[in-house]
């Protein structure tokens, strides 16, 4: 029997669907602890990287194909801007929509790219993207409410959505139709207590595109369309769009950390009607204040400065994707749908095993190589292993070639 065949039996007695290692919903593990605390799901990327960096700590060297975090450093013009603002004094709290001149600038960017015009007071800058999908959600959801999310879908969005008490409602998207989100699988789902439709384009974990027809398509069902835009300006063929330039009746999360390689510096920004303006603000006056304020004025040189840098690293992202699709074809990993935005390969690897949760962490034990369980990415995504190629060209070879051996070896009869 091999080593698949195993974990698969495992998971069946195991009885926990595919979330095979996610405590079930029972008593809680404390009685000071919240049900809120206590039932959210790890991010389990997050685990596959700590139980890295635990081996790294041993002397093991892994090969880390796992985190959608650049592997680039933050362009000089970026760096400089923030040395400057700190030298400047510019370390105290700022307005708490943001800087008035980042978005000023974010307005210019909006404008310049997709031809929309907004203003200022629709803007709030927050510390990352993270935070601006807590504020959305604070804002939005009451006990109850549903958002509709594709599966697969970004880790998070189902948690940022049941820790307000909100329903996540999925439309199962398919390999084979190209892992396309569309307005007729959406339209069945939508109900009196649904609050918003949730995009991603280009996704995590498919990294596909949504075309504008599509877009519009959706933006169309009278629903306000929640629009993550993060990894717009890494698109390698077709083009990006945002859903504001299909209607108004939209909020876009957007941030500086995978195009610019800022993922350390924190910051993001939440696009939204004039009406929602003011409740939001006052969830960031109370719960984080105001973004970091050199950040700030690091984030307005990026925006205006950056963009040959943007350019160089879309382009050794793009010779990246291009190896890596053709290599984990070689080994045997299905590729159907090539990825043309972001920065991640989701390769099926069904042939082999259908318990994505093991396999990875299989992969890490014994070829000391990080990748990312589909499961983690929901339930329609398990029996796919997501792959980043934010590394170098010689890490990510040295990574297929490890992993390829391992099946070769874990195979065997």
């Amino acid at each position: 029997m091999t080593f698949f065949k195993s974990l698969s039996s495992l998971r069946h007695r195991q009885g926990t669907g595919c979330r095979i290692n996610l405590k079930v919903k029972s008593e809680k593990s404390h009685p000071m602890i919240t049900r809120r605390a206590d039932d959210i799901s790890p991010f389990i990327v997050m685990d596959v990287l700590e139980k890295a960096q635990e081996m790294e700590r041993k002397g093991d060297q892994i090969i880390h194909l796992e985190v959608g975090e650049p592997d680039f450093d933050t362009p000089d013009c970026i760096k400089e801007a923030g040395i400057k603002a700190m030298q400047a004094g510019k370390t105290h709290y700022t307005h708490s929509l943001g800087l008035a001149e980042l978005r000023e600038a974010i307005c210019e960017h909006y404008l310049g790219k997709y031809g929309v015009s907004l203003a200022p007071d629709q803007i709030l800058v927050t510390s990352g993207t993270s935070p601006a999908m807590m504020i959305l959600f604070a804002a939005i959801l009451d006990p109850g409410d549903e958002v509709i999310i594709s599966d697969p879908h970004y880790a998070c969005y189902p948690n940022f959505i049941r820790f307000f008490d909100g329903v996540p409602v999925t439309v199962d998207v398919f390999e084979d139709e190209g892992f396309q989100y569309t307005p007729e699988a959406i339209r069945p789902k939508i109900t009196e207590k649904t609050k918003g439709i949730m995009i991603n384009s280009p996704s995590n974990p498919t990294g596909n595109l949504l075309d504008s027809d599509r877009m519009a398509a959706i933006a169309s069902l009278g629903v306000p369309v929640i629009s993550d835009e993060v990894y717009h300006g890494l698109v390698y063929e077709g083009k990006e769009h945002s859903i504001l330039e299909f209607t108004d009746n939209a909020f876009v999360i957007n941030g500086f950390s995978k195009t610019y390689a800022m993922t350390g510096w924190r910051l993001g920004y939440l696009i939204a009607p004039k009406a929602y303006i003011r409740p939001m603000q006052k969830i960031q006056q109370n719960l984080f204040i105001s973004a970091n304020a050199f950040v700030q004025w690091a984030g307005i040189a990026a925006l205006r400065e950056a963009g040959n840098d943007v350019l160089r690293m879309k382009r050794i992202y793009n010779e990246r994707r291009k190896f890596m699709i053709g290599r984990l074809r070689d080994i045997g990993l299905g590729v159907r749908v090539e990825p043309t935005g972001a920065f991640y390969v989701l390769g099926n690897v069904k042939a082999f095993c259908t318990d994505s949760y093991h396999l990875a962490f299989d992969i890490l034990t014994k070829a000391r190589v990080g990748v990312t369980p589909g499961v983690d990415f929901g339930r329609n995504c398990e029996g796919y292993l997501r792959f980043s190629y934010a590394n170098s060209l010689e890490n990510i070879a040295e990574g297929i070639r490890r992993i390829d051996e391992y099946l070769k070896e874990t195979c065997r009869v």
